[in-house]
């Protein structure tokens, strides 16, 4: 065995076993040990050459062979896109091995699932899913990855691609430093999302293809698409053609059957399933364009704010057959397209304005029990419409903790506004994910978007957005989604997801708004907030691993920028702390 030892009179061990999310269980050599990588490593999977299997024994894949299309990602990552350290190491210091001696190289890699995946048909909910795996590197260099998923797979192949470094001398080829490597790993929660506003601002299908590759990256198992908003309405639906002709921002821009097969079946070969959300029944004046017999309230100028939280006003009638036969439509439409790729769909009901129901000639009321009723009424024949087709539902927390409305055991309660809903959720008995605005809303802090004149001017100066300042990663990092909960409570939380909202939001700055620091919620969803003692996790120990999971993103095509200066990511993070 070739072995050689550092120069350098140490070396940070963060800096040393970089990897994000943090796995729970991780131990790893000293630095003296250096396998190289070549393409032409042998790797089996389930005793299959990779390159010749079609399909592992046991995978039950519901779209090919997903693990297969991931072990030759992972050889093009490590052996394209692996990173130089440089800015992790201190300037003008020896990190990396010497070109001259004899090379000992990975042997093999050796891909095992033990056990199958959930059947396809309907899609699995995600406390149907393991997506736990075990990866080891030996000093002779034999890697072996095994997890009872195809999922688990996939995120052990995500880790292994973070073990290895490029030389900076060119043609020199790619490393790792770490072996012997023992990783046993597995989520903390079972949900990771983003949601992803594409309605205020549009978005190529390349764009959200790339937010998929990044959170697959960062071991995130969602992307929620709030697809449709008052603003326009991108997607197609062949039984309703106007709604994207006349909705859609401009010609073109708007989301075809074809296009959302390929995006969702884009998540699921990455283990991030796509989960559509038609916020309703606010949310929705767009809808009032092609039918405007069907919205109460429509676009009210010049005072839409008292009918709406932002313009256009416009809520869908809560009393009216012809809203039924227009959502029938819809999700017939819809959701047997949704169902071979999802488990889930969203129905929304954040933010509905009891005041627009007034104007509504099937209500006549803002009273908040004379609408109850009628809009009990709607959610549950929407729900039993999404059921019918093998999704359950999911609906924001208003749904149940402000209109009080009798949901089904099986609808996921999605929070936003505070840990007290997280809470008043749970003790309901409901599925919660979290989200909690004052930490985990990314588009916060850029000031507003809206304009302000006369006493309004003087009223918001010095025009702060209602949820300023910017949460930064370590803010984000210090939010434990089940704090204040028991025991019990706190089984119920499944998950959470972080928001990107796109009222200043869209193609040009994505990346750099939602990157790295979405990233720091996802080592919280899938490593936990607290280590195995039960310590918070610090910033000491996350920003020189949160550094390097950036370059990596980087040298992938994420345009984000840094989290620190090179100086602090160069030498001991306690140099840049306080």
């Amino acid at each position: 065995m070739w072995t050689y030892t550092y120069s350098v009179p140490f070396l940070f061990a963060s800096l040393a076993s970089a990897l994000w999310p943090i796995p729970q269980k991780y131990t790893h050599g000293n630095n003296t040990v250096v396998l190289w990588f070549s393409p032409d490593v042998q790797v089996t999977y389930n005793g299959l050459d990779s390159a010749n299997a079609t399909i592992g024994r046991n995978s039950t894949s519901c779209h090919g062979s997903i693990v297969n299309d991931a072990i030759k990602r992972t050889i093009k990552t490590i052996c394209e896109d692996s990173l130089v350290p440089w800015k992790l190491h201190p300037r003008n210091s020896t990190y990396e091995p010497p070109t001259t001696d004899p090379k000992k190289y990975i042997s093999s890699i050796v891909v095992k699932q033990t056990a199958k995946d959930p059947a396809c048909s309907p899609r699995p909910t995600v406390d149907k899913v393991d997506e736990s795996y075990q990866l080891d590197i030996t000093i002779s260099g034999q890697v072996t990855l095994a997890a009872p998923s195809s999922l688990g797979l996939l995120h052990g192949l995500t880790t292994l691609t973070q073990l290895f470094y490029q030389h900076s001398q060119k043609g020199a080829g790619v490393y790792t430093n770490l072996a012997p490597v023992v990783i046993t790993d597995k989520p903390k929660f079972a949900w990771r999302g983003l949601n992803m506003d594409v309605a205020r601002n549009w978005y190529p299908v390349a764009d959200i293809l790339r937010t998929i590759d990044a959170l697959s990256w960062n071991k995130f198992n969602h992307l929620h698409l709030h697809m449709t908003d008052a603003q326009s309405w991108p997607l197609e639906i062949p039984a309703l053609p106007e709604l994207a002709a006349t909705g859609a921002y401009a010609k073109g821009l708007s989301y075809s059957p074809d296009d959302i097969k390929d995006i969702q079946k884009y998540g699921n070969d990455r283990g991030v399933e796509v989960v559509i959300e038609i916020d309703m029944p606010g949310h929705t004046s767009i809808i009032g364009v092609s039918h405007p017999d069907l919205i109460t309230a429509f676009n009210v100028q010049p005072n839409w704010d008292t009918y709406a939280a932002e313009p256009p006003s416009g809520e869908l009638k809560l009393n009216s057959p012809a809203v039924s036969s227009f959502l029938q439509t819809l999700f017939q439409d819809l959701l047997p397209r949704l169902s071979p790729y999802s488990a889930y769909f969203h129905t929304g009901g954040d933010e509905v304005n009891a005041n627009a129901y007034n104007l509504d000639e099937t209500v006549h009321s803002n009273d908040s029990q004379v609408i109850k009723p009628f809009l009990q009424k709607f959610v549950d024949r929407n729900h039993e419409q999404v059921r019918a087709n093998g999704l359950t539902p999911i609906v924001w927390e208003e749904m149940l903790l402000q209109w009080n409305l009798t949901l089904g055991k099986d609808v996921l309660i999605q929070t936003w506004q505070s840990d007290e809903a997280v809470k008043n959720s749970v003790q309901k008995g409901y599925k919660t994910l979290v989200g909690n605005y004052n930490f985990w809303y990314l588009d916060c802090g850029k000031g507003q978007w809206l304009n302000f004149q006369g006493d309004a001017f003087k009223q918001f100066y010095p025009f702060a957005d209602y949820c300023s300042p910017t949460k930064s990663w370590r803010l984000i990092y210090a939010y434990d989604p089940i704090a204040g909960l028991t025991e019990d409570e706190a089984k119920l939380v499944i998950g959470g997801e972080v928001h990107i909202w796109s009222e200043q939001t869209d193609p040009v700055n994505l990346d750099d708004m939602v990157w790295p620091r979405a990233s720091a919620a996802g080592e919280v969803l899938w490593s936990g907030s607290k280590d195995a003692s039960g310590q918070n996790r610090t910033q000491v120990d996350a920003s020189p691993r949160l550094a390097e999971m950036r370059e990596r993103m980087v040298l992938k095509g994420i345009k984000c920028g840094p989290s620190q200066m090179i100086f602090c990511t160069q030498n001991d993070p306690t140099w840049c702390a306080l």
